[in-house]
């Protein structure tokens, strides 16, 4: 996780025995287990919530209270972009603390060094990813340095997008 946030688009494999109950992925439940613990509130998307499996699971594994609203979120989990509200509706940290944002943890069908031109911090160039909707997470840096974190899962493989990463279509 470390490693895919300071190099933000390079896709990052995930060795783990981790074997949650579906539709979690297993990356996507690997970096909830090495994040979330007993003070870090977390919201499920609606594809999530609805599943006891998941949202037990999540609970006995970290400890984290499950946030009934995405304002009240450190870390938001979602089995894919269409079940999140508007990015807006997650803490967007303050000027004074903007280290109190949200995490958004997203499972993608896939992951892939195409698509959204990513420039930045820890990027040395310029890299591509693929990415569910390039406007919003242009706008999301617009905030810096407000705004959310993204950590994307697919199978075995993650890869980060913090509020720092220049987004162009």
């Amino acid at each position: 996780v470390m490693d895919a946030m300071a190099r933000p688009g390079t896709v990052q494999p995930i060795q783990t025995d981790v074997n949650p109950p579906p539709p979690l992925n297993r990356s996507a439940a690997a970096v909830m287990l090495t994040l979330a613990d007993a003070d870090t509130p977390v919201w499920l998307g609606q594809d999530l919530a609805r599943n006891e499996a998941v949202a037990g699971w999540l609970s006995f594994q970290t400890g984290a209270p499950l946030a009934s609203l995405p304002s009240d979120a450190a870390f938001a989990v979602a089995v894919n972009a269409a079940a999140l509200p508007s990015l807006s509706a997650f803490a967007l940290g303050t000027q004074e603390y903007p280290d109190r944002s949200a995490t958004l943890i997203v499972e993608v069908e896939r992951l892939a060094k195409e698509g959204a031109r990513l420039t930045g911090p820890g990027i040395e160039h310029v890299t591509h990813l693929s990415l569910p909707e390039v406007e919003a997470f242009a706008a999301n840096r617009a905030r810096f340095p407000l705004g959310l974190d993204f950590i994307f899962c697919a199978g075995d493989r993650l890869a980060g997008l913090p509020r720092s990463t220049r987004v162009e279509g």
